[in-house]
């Protein structure tokens, strides 16, 4: 090859790569694609220079044009950027500029957050809302505060152990109460055998409620006295606050079916029930709709002992709520119970009391089982409203 030839090479070659640098650069700095231009202001850019990357959920998507000073004290610095058209649909009226470093003491640059689905686009020329800078001399001021902090806790400390150091040698030395009883044996032995004597009193205690509990038990599987506890409806008394809540939620319940007990059960006093398809238009509401959960709220009249009526009203709401579980297909976790024991004005019969079943939405908390101040009942179709119990249900 001869040595023009070589030399139109060369040219050629060194051409080529300084055309591949531009374009690199250019693609860089936006200079060929089709960019938008936003602002931000800010009170201080911390050391942001133009030419700084700007980043769009971590990508690099534009570059800090400029930065201009305010023309007056008491104005914002405002930082123009380029940005890539691509980031059109992610930047929106709420999307949030701030100024970031690369680690500890990396180069800044400007990120911006995306924005949400329901906000406008962004115009070229907009101003976006923007975070203040965190500065070095503002980290290293707020670390000095925990420092001193520290210390102070530290010298606390210390003091305490000197304090404790005193107690322990007054103790040690027979002074006061603890002394005494740390140094003379004889009140020790006195001590011990009286802490003795208490815990074996509990054990016995203990042992005759443990007795207690398992002849009850015994007597409900008695077939002589089994028919009394099926005539309420249930055989175990845990079985009642399984499902339980400790009162209504606040809010409006979607739907509500209401029944007069006299209608479902078999006795003033009994949860045993001898209508149980009067449910089933609750029961297919709640296969075929959707919903946040729903609530069986039981109440008697204002007769009869207020004890045996809570736990009546328990019992009732939990046998309705195992039909409707049982004979319909839904999400049994949705569906609680309440005995709300005697309420007065809101029964449809003022000495059996009724049976509700309240529907909620979705998104609505289902309250635990636990005290209530006195949460209001939503309204209902038939009645009035249900009032929450203000006192916690006791398990019977």
């Amino acid at each position: 090859m001869s040595r023009a030839a070589r030399l139109g090479a060369f040219i050629v070659a060194t051409l080529a790569v300084l055309a591949v640098g531009v374009f690199i650069i250019g693609s860089r700095e936006y200079i060929f694609g089709s960019t938008y231009q936003l602002k931000a202001q800010f009170d201080n850019v911390a050391g942001l220079a133009a030419g700084a990357d700007v980043q769009v959920g971590g990508v690099h998507s534009g570059t800090v044009r400029s930065i201009a000073l305010p023309h007056q004290p008491g104005e914002k610095v405002t930082v123009y950027m380029d940005l890539d058209k691509a980031t059109h649909e992610i930047i929106k009226q709420d999307s949030v500029a701030s100024i970031e470093t690369e680690g500890l003491l990396g180069n800044q640059y400007l990120a911006i957050s995306f924005g949400s689905a329901g906000q406008g686009e962004v115009r070229n020329g907009d101003t976006i809302a923007s975070l203040p800078p965190l500065e070095m001399s503002e980290l290293l001021k707020r670390t000095s505060g925990i420092l001193d902090s520290s210390q102070q806790a530290i010298q606390n400390a210390t003091l305490a152990t000197a304090h404790l150091n005193s107690v322990s040698a007054k103790i040690d030395s027979g002074q006061g109460t603890l002394g005494a009883l740390v140094n003379d044996k004889a009140m020790y032995n006195n001590l011990d055998q009286t802490t003795s004597t208490l815990r074996d009193t509990t054990i016995k205690a203990q042992a005759g409620v443990t007795d207690f509990q398992e002849n009850m038990e015994a007597l409900k599987h008695n077939f002589l006295l089994s028919g009394y506890f099926k005539k309420r409806g249930y055989e175990d008394s845990a079985d009642l606050g399984a499902n339980r809540i400790g009162g209504l939620p606040q809010g409006t319940p979607v739907k509500t079916f209401t029944y007069p007990a006299k209608q479902l059960f078999d006795g003033r006093d009994s949860a045993k029930l001898k209508d149980q398809k009067s449910l089933n238009a609750g029961g297919e509401f709640l296969t075929q709709n959707q919903f946040g959960f729903a609530v069986v709220v039981a109440s008697t009249g204002m007769e009869g002992d207020a004890q045996k009526d809570l736990v009546l009203t328990e019992a009732r709401a939990m046998v309705v709520r195992e039909y409707l579980v049982e004979n319909f297909g839904f999400d049994d976790s949705q569906l609680k119970t309440l005995g709300m024991g005697k309420q007065a004005g809101t029964n449809l019969d003022a000495d059996w009391g009724s049976i509700q079943i309240l529907i909620f939405p979705a998104g609505t908390q289902i309250p635990a089982d636990k005290p209530a101040s006195a949460s209001n009942s939503p309204k209902t179709e038939a009645d009035s409203p249900v009032q929450a119990a203000a006192a916690p249900t006791q398990r019977p």
